[in-house]
């Protein structure tokens, strides 16, 4: 089994300690070495590459191997740590086995329950059993009996990008390889790049702020567009919502301190107005060219995901003078 149609499937199955990644990541290698994902770097994952090509080489090989290194001793790297991986040889023959998963993985976050023995462990499709997809929190989990239960396919956030200005543009790109969902937003006409990323939808709604009302639950604003009325009906409707864990909008200071004066006059109580994020982006980066905003914003999307609450302990508009995000 070697050539076209061939692909080795590597996963850190377990990790104790300090490891480049967590357990459950993994990567597919193929034969002419390439490969998608990763499973950390360095010399963990050259070695990983090294054995997938192996099993890919021709001969009587086996489908199913298990490495275990411990980073400091084994590798020569600073890490304390120690992870075991696994790497599992698919061919031709699998076609309509991985066929299936593929499938299911394409309706959105798959989970899978095994039993990881001496062989490649067959997974199968676990539906309808949530307490089984609920002992999992991350991607990888081992029960107590022996089983092994994962999620393939990334679990994406929902955002909402109001603006397809130079900051909405770089923010879009930024996102792209990143786990959100983006609710792509401008009324302008031709607004839009030509190239628009995978993970995006874009709208062209003649009224934005409406568009709040069809968010999911939990999902993310994300507010930059060319108008300052708009900006404030999207951010006021956003807010009396109270229900989004994330509602940013770009602006300096002084931009901050008119909206809280004018979302008071319209209703809006003060606890409301302080769960707005502006200026947006962390305040530590100070260039103000839209690739750098972009990248700030994206930060602060991804400490959002992990722990909303993080940002409420240290509010990211609490900066001197005028601020550094301009709308």
């Amino acid at each position: 089994m070697t050539g076209y149609g061939s692909a080795v499937l590597v996963t850190v199955a377990e990790a104790k300690g300090s490891s480049p990644r967590e357990a459950g990541v993994r990567m597919i290698v193929r034969p002419d070495g390439g490969f998608s994902g990763t499973i950390g770097g360095g010399t963990l994952e050259w070695i990983a590459l090294a054995e997938a090509q192996a099993l890919m080489s021709g001969g009587s090989r086996p489908e199913f191997k298990r490495i275990e290194k411990a980073l400091g001793p084994d590798l020569g790297q600073c890490c304390g740590g120690w992870v075991a991986v696994t790497l599992e040889r698919y061919g031709a023959n699998d076609l309509s086995y991985v066929h299936e998963l593929a499938e299911a993985e394409r309706l959105g976050p798959l989970t899978t329950i095994s039993v990881q023995g001496a062989g490649r462990p067959v997974r199968e499709i676990v539906r309808g059993d949530e307490s089984i997809a609920g002992m999992i929190k991350g991607s990888f989990a081992r029960l107590a009996d022996g089983r092994v239960v994962e999620r393939f396919a990334m679990s994406t956030t929902p955002l909402y990008l109001f603006g397809a200005g130079h900051v909405g543009r770089s923010l879009a790109l930024a996102l792209a390889p990143l786990p959100f969902r983006v609710t792509w937003v401008d009324p302008r006409p031709n607004a839009f790049p030509p190239h628009i990323p995978s993970n995006a939808a874009v709208m062209n709604d003649i009224e934005p702020a409406k568009l709040i009302a069809q968010a999911p639950d939990g999902a993310f604003i994300a507010i930059m567009t060319h108008s300052h009325a708009l900006d404030l009906d999207i951010a006021a409707a956003a807010l009396k919502a109270e229900r989004f864990p994330y509602v940013g909008l770009i602006g300096s200071e002084t931009k901050r301190a008119r909206f809280e004066s004018t979302l008071a006059k319209l209703g809006l109580d003060a606890t409301e107005v302080a769960r707005l994020i502006c200026p947006i982006g962390l305040i530590h980066i100070k260039d103000k060219s839209p690739a750098a905003i972009a990248a700030s914003i994206a930060a602060q999307l991804l400490i959002a995901r992990d722990d909303p609450e993080a940002l409420r302990h240290s509010p990211p508009y609490q900066v001197a003078g005028d601020g550094r995000r301009h709308g």
